[in-house]
């Protein structure tokens, strides 16, 4: 007969085995707490540089359209300067200190918004410029505008003075031709008139007599006579001159007598044969004579004596010398 009381022999090893396995349990409990631990920092660390890298796209994004917004308004502000500025050039000439200012400031601007590693400081003073750049343009446009008001009001003021200068050279050039009328009128009135001409041929006897003749181999001489007035005309030296034609036509030229050559007012330049320096008194009439000698002598036919003053023709006779009988 069996006796049970005596313990089992596999009791113990149950017991054992329990133990191990528990402690094998919290060990891996452990394990996988701590991986757990791991796997979550492991977690969060990824989610936060995540979101440090979308932070960091989002504020490149918010630049980047900053900067595309303030060239939108740089490029506006540029538009509305190029409008007035040739303006104004065309006014002035040469630029004026508030147009250097914003040229100095346009650059300042576009080497900001050029650069790719602009900050954000850097576009709020671009964004700051911009505005001070509008601002200076709206006082240059007050400029050229009060610089147009300026040059229409001396245009109207130019042509006013034009038309008043038109109108005063016409009645200048007016006034010229009725002085010059009047200078003619007076200069050609002033001219003097021969009457009364008389051609006297003569010839010299011994003892220096002379005596009339008609036959042209003796005649030494012909003897002019005259008488030349003006009502008009100033007292004073007065200059004739005679021009003395053959029956050819060839006009009697003498040195003694200081023949020349003078430009008619009527009938071009022409010699003449004599000149006659007289004293004329205005208003009385006064008589003139002289006489031609001829060196070649005189010839049978007609001979013409004219006289000029102040360029006129104011006289003419003519006296025929015949041929004797014998020859």
């Amino acid at each position: 007969m069996t006796n049970t009381n005596y313990p089992s022999s596999t009791q113990p090893e149950n017991n054992y085995s329990k133990n191990s396995n528990g402690g094998r349990n919290l060990i891996i409990g452990l394990l996988v707490a701590a991986l757990l631990g791991t796997w979550g920092y492991m977690l969060w660390d990824k989610n936060a540089s995540t979101g440090s890298i979308a932070e960091k796209n989002a504020e490149i994004a918010n630049t980047m359209s900053e900067s595309d917004s303030l060239r939108q308004l740089f490029n506006l502000a540029e538009m509305r300067l190029d409008s007035i500025t040739g303006a104004n050039n065309s006014l002035q000439g040469e630029r004026t200190s508030l147009q250097r200012e914003i040229e100095t400031k346009k650059i300042e601007i576009n080497k900001i918004l050029t650069d790719k590693n602009a900050t954000n400081t850097d576009l709020k003073r671009a964004r700051h410029l911009i505005g001070e750049l509008n601002g200076q343009i709206g006082r240059l446009e007050v400029q050229v505008t009060k610089l147009k008001g300026e040059n229409q009001q001396l245009t109207a003021q130019n042509t006013v003075l034009n038309e008043e200068k038109t109108v005063l050279n016409q009645n200048l050039q007016t006034k010229a031709a009725e002085n010059e009328e009047l200078a003619n009128t007076v200069d050609v009135g002033s001219t003097l008139s021969a009457s009364g001409m008389i051609i006297t041929p003569l010839k010299i006897k011994k003892g220096g007599k002379e005596k009339e003749t008609a036959i042209a181999k003796r005649v030494d001489k012909l003897q002019i006579s005259f008488n030349v007035e003006n009502r008009i005309t100033t007292s004073g030296p007065a200059d004739l001159y005679v021009i003395v034609s053959d029956p050819n036509g060839k006009i009697v030229q003498n040195a003694s007598l200081g023949s020349g050559a003078i430009t008619t007012r009527q009938d071009g330049d022409r010699n003449f044969t004599a000149k006659l320096p007289i004293e004329y008194e205005r208003g009385t009439k006064k008589g003139i004579s002289f006489s031609i000698q001829n060196n070649d002598g005189f010839k049978k036919g007609d001979y013409r004596i004219e006289v000029y003053h102040n360029g006129f023709k104011i006289g003419e006779g003519i006296r025929s010398l015949k041929k004797g009988l014998f020859g």
